[in-house]
């Protein structure tokens, strides 16, 4: 009887320079998430499934593989991104937004780095599709990001989903300095007083009906995003259904979360994303995050002219959709000027009306595309 050492072997001798640089990417992708806190419920899985994808020969690519079936079962088809959305309503409080229906205009200029950010991407030689794919990062919302991108372009799908999620680890580091720049300093000292409002049962489930019936007319497309979001929030607002809210936000989104990290990771393969064009969806992720704070802000303090300087510019970098944390930096920023300045019921308002507008956003990229 002999033994075949080359068989042994064969894994060993099929790794390449590029699978090695991917692993490390994978470990580096678990370190951030692991010692620096960045996004770890999406980063350590999504460093996993580099790391599995990227060993030589690895069976779990294979077609009955455990990252190929999670793929095609919850990537392929969106099913993981909605189920995920189903759990972030359920756990977001609308009525902020319900007490100063107005901070939805802030949601909506929050999102004008994704439309300037694809004219740039079209410019520097993406298609179209493509193009659209790299804009929505801007939207700061990473099951937004991989739903659209999986529709218009799946092979852009691991290093898009990387930059969104490292992106929205990174709002405390890179929305300040955007912040400071475009305001000045009376202006962040502005202070808006804050009357609570009780907003009624009725109005909270109304809400998410009425959201869903008004924008699922307007922009079809929008429906798979804007109905899961909506009806986690129903589930939670009823008030009669607290297994079904507690599932949702709990264990059935962090089930998913694994699944689709994983699922995410397994297209991190050398071949496809150690190109060019990743460092330029890197470039251009950040530079849409930097747009769409600079719009809020800059639309804040339109309307702080109209209200004769009674309303914080600050509070329109929380129209993004990284919830709650660009509401944090903005109570965090008002408050290195006047430690009395209390903007957070403010900037959730602004923040949850980020979440819809992100959403709708990447409705209408599809509905102006034609898929869904």
């Amino acid at each position: 009887m002999t033994i075949d050492f080359t068989q042994l072997l064969n894994g060993v001798l099929n790794i390449t320079p590029g699978s090695l640089f991917m692993i490390g990417i994978g470990c580096l992708l678990i370190y951030l998430a692991v010692v620096k806190d960045y996004e770890p419920m999406l980063l350590l899985p999504i460093g996993a499934g580099c790391i599995l994808a990227n060993l030589p020969l690895s069976p779990m690519l294979h077609e009955d593989g455990m990252l190929q079936v999670l793929k095609k079962m919850g990537v392929d088809n969106e099913l993981f991104p909605l189920l995920i959305f189903i759990g972030i309503g359920a756990m977001t409080d609308f009525g902020p937004l319900l007490e100063n229906p107005r901070m939805m205009l802030l949601g909506a200029a929050g999102q004008f780095g994704i439309f300037g950010t694809l004219m740039l991407a079209l410019w520097l030689g993406f298609d179209l599709n493509e193009a659209a794919s790299i804009g929505i990062i801007g939207a700061i919302d990473g099951p937004t990001s991989i739903y659209v991108c999986n529709l218009l372009a799946p092979h852009l799908l691991g290093p898009i989903a990387v930059t969104a999620y490292s992106y929205m680890a990174l709002v405390p580091v890179i929305q300040p300095p955007i912040m400071r720049a475009l305001t000045s300093r009376s202006e962040r000292r502005i202070k808006m007083p804050y009357t609570s409002r009780n907003i009624s049962r009725r109005t909270r489930v109304i809400f998410p009906l009425m959201v869903v019936i008004v924008v699922g007319s307007l922009v079809p497309m929008a429906i798979p995003l804007i109905g899961t979001l909506m009806l986690g929030n129903l589930l939670k607002e009823s008030g009669v259904v607290e297994r079904l809210t507690g599932a949702s936000s709990n264990e059935i989104a962090n089930v998913v979360t694994l699944f689709l990290g994983l699922a995410v990771g397994s297209t991190m393969l050398a071949a496809s994303f150690l190109q060019l064009q990743t460092l330029a969806i890197l470039g251009l992720g950040i530079l849409a995050f930097g747009l769409d704070t600079a719009a809020g802000l800059m639309f804040a303090k339109f309307l702080n002219l109209l209200s004769r300087g009674n309303f914080n510019p600050l509070i329109g970098a929380a129209g993004i959709s990284a919830f709650p944390m660009a509401a944090r930096v903005v109570q965090r920023v008002g408050q290195e000027e006047d430690f009395e300045n209390f903007l957070l019921m403010h900037a959730m308002g602004a923040n949850t009306a980020g979440q819809i507008a992100s959403v709708v956003a990447g409705g209408v990229l599809l509905a102006l595309l034609g898929k869904g």
